[in-house]
């Protein structure tokens, strides 16, 4: 084997992954809960070369983005690289191709869905090449992709996925196939990088008894899932996410993803939900875009609100496995 092309997806945490427990790899200092967000994907191509030294360049192909990684982004991935190779005891050298279907560095987890597209790849490749018994277990590859990027460990399973600790494990939780917006108030590189984010948010004075409220939200949201109280889950992801971003806001420095678009948008989602006493799952990442998830009986509802924001926004919206572009 030669080469091989894998694809992971991205996935939007409602209850949020920010803060690590220092010199741990990227273990969080609280629980999280994602969603899998199956139509977002990174590919990865891997294929072995002669010399000494690993490479990346960007993966071309029409349907994927262009990407332009900086120097200290691919050093990073191949680092992860590294990692990957040790465990498996390889020594060639690879070329890494990766790209995604979406924007990069906006908010929209391409960390995640890349370090699990890296992880997947060199798993299939260095499993034909010095096969491990573990080689293959899901948790073991979903806690050898954590310590490349924490969040990437949840995107190896779908739908919902649970993070405690050393690797994430499927929930099983009944709602599914859920229909999935994202208003792309801003798709230019983050001036202030998740990494940089998790480092920050420890230095503002909200951080303390953070993580015992990501917890208590955390047990709140999948007792309101598990019981269909779809008011109660709205309001509790709500409150996470205003308050992840209340920590970016108070830390030294201080420092905010949500711009005036992102402000407008969420202003609306309240709008028609003051309206409608229904609507979907509203959240914002470490960036200036807004996610919403709508349940699978909310179809009318999902048109109406890509309708609304395509016109001031760039909308990606999915339904079901089929997406489309606006």
């Amino acid at each position: 084997m030669n080469s091989v092309l894998v694809s992971a997806p991205s996935n939007i945490a409602l209850i949020k992954y920010m803060g690590k427990i220092e010199g741990s790899g990227n273990k969080p200092t609280n629980g999280s809960l994602s969603y899998t967000l199956e139509n977002l994907k990174t590919f990865v191509r891997l294929t072995a070369i002669e010399g000494a030294q690993d490479q990346w360049k960007a993966l071309v192909r029409e349907d994927l983005e262009p990407l332009n990684l900086s120097e200290k982004g691919q050093q990073r991935f191949l680092k992860h690289l590294q990692t990957l190779k040790d465990k498996w005891g390889i020594q060639k050298s690879f070329l890494v191709e990766s790209a995604n279907n979406f924007p990069s560095d906006c908010g929209l987890a391409s960390s995640a869905s890349s370090f699990a597209a890296l992880t997947l790849a060199a798993a299939e490749m260095f499993q034909a090449m010095n096969p491990q018994p573990w080689g293959t277990d899901k948790k073991t590859l979903s806690e050898l992709s954590r310590q490349g990027s924490g969040s990437s460990c949840r995107s190896l399973f779908s739908p919902w996925v649970l993070w405690q600790h050393e690797y994430a494990e499927p929930m099983g939780l009944e709602m599914k196939d859920m229909h999935h917006i994202v208003v792309v108030v801003e798709d230019s590189k983050k001036e202030v990088s998740s990494s940089e984010a998790h480092k920050l948010v420890t230095t503002s004075p909200k951080f303390v008894g953070r993580p015992e409220r990501a917890e208590i939200r955390l047990k709140d949201l999948v007792h309101a899932l598990r019981f269909n109280d779809w008011h109660m889950a709205r309001q509790i992801v709500w409150d996470e996410f205003i308050d992840m971003h209340r920590l970016f806001e108070t830390s030294t420095p201080a420092f905010s993803y949500m711009t005036d678009g992102s402000k407008a948008v969420l202003e609306d989602c309240q709008k028609f939900w003051n309206r409608w006493q229904d609507g979907p799952l509203v959240t914002m990442d470490a960036g200036a875009n807004v996610h919403m998830l709508f349940r699978n009986d909310q179809k009318k509802s999902f048109a109406e609100y890509r309708e609304h924001f395509a016109k001031s926004f760039k909308v990606l919206a999915f339904e079901g496995v089929k997406s489309d572009v606006h």
